[in-house]
């Protein structure tokens, strides 16, 4: 059996495809977007993070056992230096109230579908599935098509979420154990692509463009970002959604504050510390663009 990284396992999602799902979080991601509300996914290694407002004034266990002297406090919050820590996670076991906890961890396709069949009976009375977010499961290629391969073989409503960046020979891999690919489109713009992920947009297009072609069943989710996605980044999905005559449904996602505990709690710089979450008036504006222009389309996942 082949063994991957997740971070999570979220039980009972009705956000992430259709019915009622158990969503896996694959960890690590080629892009590095800034608005990203699992930072923790980015890194394909198992991470430290620690939620300082639990933690225990008079407890100092965790730093006494550290290695590296990669732990500390100032105003009785722990802290921790990531270029010293050598990420042992001897400091989880010793915490008594889980302050300081491991972000990924491995596990095998088998273990994991046993996980997943858990929630089978909720399934089968909401049409609902197993869908693999992340992260970017196709990251971890190998893991990702034994883990759906077997979940077919138990006939489960197979959804991937994808940021779709990756070689097209690994989608055709994960084709004939996948329902439903859950597809983002961030910008069609490639500066400002490149500029807010880190990566070109040529190739998830391209990946796109090449999917539609295989008669598979795809759902484009948008994020909407105040001061980052403009009126014209709006009009340019829907002019490109248009030309290559998508008719599947959209999903729009507001921009929510989720990651900004996480990036803290994981020592990470936060750069949308100032942005706000849209409004209400404008998530239904950008909602009735769409549909105006004769899409499918809902707010959330």
């Amino acid at each position: 059996m082949v063994k991957g990284v997740i971070f999570d396992i979220k039980r009972y999602a009705i956000h992430d495809g259709p019915g009622i799902r158990t969503t896996v979080f694959f960890k690590g991601c080629p892009l590095d977007c800034w608005w990203c509300h699992n930072p923790e996914s980015k890194n394909l290694a198992s991470e430290l993070m620690i939620k300082t407002k639990t933690c225990l004034s008079y407890c100092n266990e965790c730093i006494k056992i550290c290695p590296s002297e990669a732990l500390y406090k100032i105003d009785n919050n722990i802290k921790f230096s990531i270029d010293n820590c050598s990420l042992c996670f001897k400091c989880v076991n010793s915490c008594p109230n889980e302050t300081i906890r491991q972000v990924g961890y491995e596990i095998t396709s088998k273990e994991l579908l046993n996980e997943i069949k858990k929630d089978k009976s909720f399934f089968d009375e909401s049409n609902g599935g197993v869908t693999i977010s992340g992260g970017e499961p196709l990251l971890q290629i190998d893991f990702l098509e034994e883990t759906i391969m077997l979940c077919k073989e138990d006939n489960l409503h197979v959804a991937i979420d994808t940021s779709g960046y990756s070689d097209f020979e690994n989608f055709e891999r994960i084709l004939p154990y996948t329902d439903l690919f859950l597809y983002d489109i961030k910008f069609i713009n490639e500066e400002k692509h490149i500029k807010y992920t880190g990566v070109s947009n040529s190739l998830i297009l391209e990946n796109l463009n090449k999917l539609l072609q295989k008669n598979i069943e795809i759902n484009i989710r948008i994020p909407l970002i105040p001061d980052i996605n403009s009126n014209e980044d709006i009009d340019d999905i829907i002019s490109y959604l248009q030309k290559i005559r998508f008719t599947g449904k959209i999903s729009i996602l507001p921009y929510h504050k989720g990651a900004d505990e996480k990036l803290k709690n994981l020592n990470k710089e936060n750069k949308m510390i100032k942005t706000k979450i849209p409004n209400t008036n404008l998530v239904k504006e950008i909602k009735n663009r769409f549909i105006q222009n004769g899409f499918l389309v809902k707010i959330g996942g």
